[in-house]
């Protein structure tokens, strides 16, 4: 009996950790994401391809299914050029779905010169990127209550090209329909000024959105109201193409913007990146939305909001 006992505790320890999203893997794909070879993800560069590419690889490997068609690369026109979004959706236990976002292009190579010409967006975002990714790893080998659909956006660097084209997009209206929020990952890679396992949330004052993540956190997770809310930047993310349509959607970051030195420079590599923070705030969120049902979460909007 003592001998089968420590047999189910093992298995039961081996499955709750096998859940766990690892360090190393945050590491491997920020820092893919992140790569010299990427050339910083400008739009319309082969290597932004290269980018969505291996985002759909990921998709796969984390069996998702296609938000549309047959590919979780999703065509939009750039400059007359097919460029992609891609999207891929976890199908749960309800249609009702919370989404999961971000943005893999940045701003390419500089024109300057120098040592370093590249600029490698491993903040921003290719953190907002490995954290739907990381929501997506969790998730894979369990049926959440939500189905969870996920969407990385191209173009966000050119006025949000990307997330305003799928939104608009009528083959995901179904998708939409039953979307009760949108978690934009915006800039994730620091401490924020709240501390370890900490984030804010863009426009805390338009929804509930923070008040019922809060209360249903798990592994210490907090979500703190905007700290730069003078700034407008919930409507300045890619999160407002959803705004437009009524559906709840915020942006989270933890990017302490009074001691950010890296925004849109060269040196936006994955030193900056703190990879045990950010895996504990991906396996925060895991843990989270593992108490959510469509009972428990329903978010809204009050009247303060702008939509258009």
């Amino acid at each position: 009996m003592k001998k089968l006992t420590y047999l189910i505790l093992t298995f039961f320890s081996a499955t709750t950790f096998a859940q766990e999203v690892t360090q190393d893997r945050v590491k491997s794909v920020i820092s893919t994401l992140a790569s010299d070879e990427m050339k910083g993800r400008e739009i319309g560069t082969p290597e932004n391809e290269n980018a969505a590419n291996y985002i759909a690889k990921l998709f796969k490997e984390n069996n998702l299914e296609y938000c549309t068609g047959d590919s979780y690369l999703v065509p939009f026109d750039y400059k007359g050029k097919k460029v992609y979004n891609v999207c891929g959706i976890k199908k749960g236990k309800s249609e009702k779905t919370v989404g999961f976002s971000g943005h893999f292009d940045h701003i390419g190579v500089s024109k300057r010169g120098g040592e370093d010409t590249i600029y490698n967006g491993a903040d921003d975002d290719a953190s907002g990127i490995t954290t739907l990714v990381g929501i997506s790893d969790y998730f894979k080998n369990k049926k959440p209550e939500f189905s969870m659909v996920f969407m990385a956006f191209n173009g966000e660097e050119k006025g949000m090209l990307g997330s305003t084209a799928i939104a608009a997009d009528k083959n995901l209206d179904k998708i939409y329909t039953n979307l009760s929020a949108l978690f934009n990952f915006e800039m994730v890679a620091t401490e924020s000024e709240f501390g370890k396992n900490a984030v804010f949330i863009t426009g805390d004052e338009f929804s509930d959105l923070d008040e019922l993540m809060n209360s249903h956190s798990e592994n210490g997770l907090k979500i703190h109201p905007d700290p730069y809310a003078s700034e407008q930047l919930f409507y300045r993310s890619d999160n407002v193409s959803f705004v437009k349509k009524k559906i709840i959607a915020h942006s989270i970051s933890t990017a302490d913007m009074s001691k950010i030195k890296h925004y849109h420079q060269v040196n936006d590599d994955i030193s900056v990146v703190d990879f045990e923070n950010l895996t504990q705030i991906i396996n925060s969120f895991g843990k989270t939305l593992e108490k959510l049902t469509p009972k428990n979460f329903n978010p809204k909007y009050n009247d303060k909001v702008k939509f258009n």
